[in-house]
């Protein structure tokens, strides 16, 4: 059992519903970066995407590719963003971190000591956007078979031929997208979002998750209550972007991560 499937299991029986947090490895620096990481599961978050930054992220919207610019531009690496994990679980060795990317950074590694890399820092599981179920032997396979889960998306334009194709090798949760587009575009709206989840979870038993689009308390509450839990990214960013002390953004996560818990 990975520290994402006992998440879920403890959030099950407390009648809860998940928040997950997006940030993104080193933005706008190692140290805030650290500093913010470390605060989210005092504010309540209960699942951490970690994003690895990338110079070509394809399915980000504008807030999340300037975070990743600004980590780029500080320094950031696949390495550091290990380091940073392994800084985390010097502290907690119970909050699950999904790390959230794209191929390119770990098939240049090499997936084999990537996922020793990963394993050994304190990943629990992998969303890698640029990856279908297609390519599942590059790097969702192997890295089940590390103890890693793998996360796949999926969209309102994943259709009942495609579905039981996305599901097939996903482990730890499904995470739904609620909106077409990049992050960050538009408002996730819960009677557009309900049929959709109850869609997916008539095809498999795992969790499913609900990003895109989230930006206040009660859409997170109302997200959250027809679905598993919430991720919220863009609007997080967006607060340290502003140049916020870490301890308003935490406050700031607090409220939503409450929304999410209130469903």
């Amino acid at each position: 059992m990975t520290r994402i499937d006992a998440k879920f299991a403890e959030l099950r029986k407390d009648g809860k519903k998940a928040f997950v947090s997006y940030v993104m490895a080193g933005d706008p620096d190692f140290d805030t970066s650290l500093e913010l990481v470390k605060g989210l599961p005092g504010a309540g978050v209960d699942i951490i995407e970690l994003g690895l930054p990338f110079t070509d992220p394809m399915a980000d919207g504008s807030t999340i590719q300037l975070a990743g610019q600004r980590a780029l531009e500080g320094g950031m690496t696949l390495d550091r963003t290990l380091e940073l994990t392994r800084r985390f679980r010097e502290e907690d060795d119970t909050t699950p971190i999904v790390m959230m990317g794209y191929y390119n950074p770990i098939y240049s590694r090499g997936v084999d000591l990537f996922l020793s890399q990963a394993k050994e820092a304190g990943i629990d599981g992998l969303i890698i956007v640029d990856l279908p179920p297609e390519e599942d032997d590059e790097l969702c396979i192997p890295a089940q078979a590390a103890g890693l889960n793998f996360i796949r998306l999926a969209t309102p334009t994943t259709d009942d031929k495609r579905l039981p194709k996305v599901l097939q090798n996903t482990s730890g949760f499904v995470y739904y997208v609620s909106i077409t587009g990049i992050t960050g575009a538009a408002e996730a709206q819960a009677a557009d979002v309900g049929p959709e989840v109850a869609r997916i979870k008539s095809q498999t038993d795992l969790p499913v998750i609900v990003g895109f689009g989230i930006r206040t308390p009660d859409a997170s509450q109302a997200i959250a209550g027809v679905a598993d839990g919430c991720v919220v990214g863009s609007a997080i960013v967006s607060e340290l972007a502003m140049g916020k002390p870490v301890s308003d953004v935490l406050a700031f996560v607090k409220t939503l991560a409450d929304g999410a818990h209130r469903a």
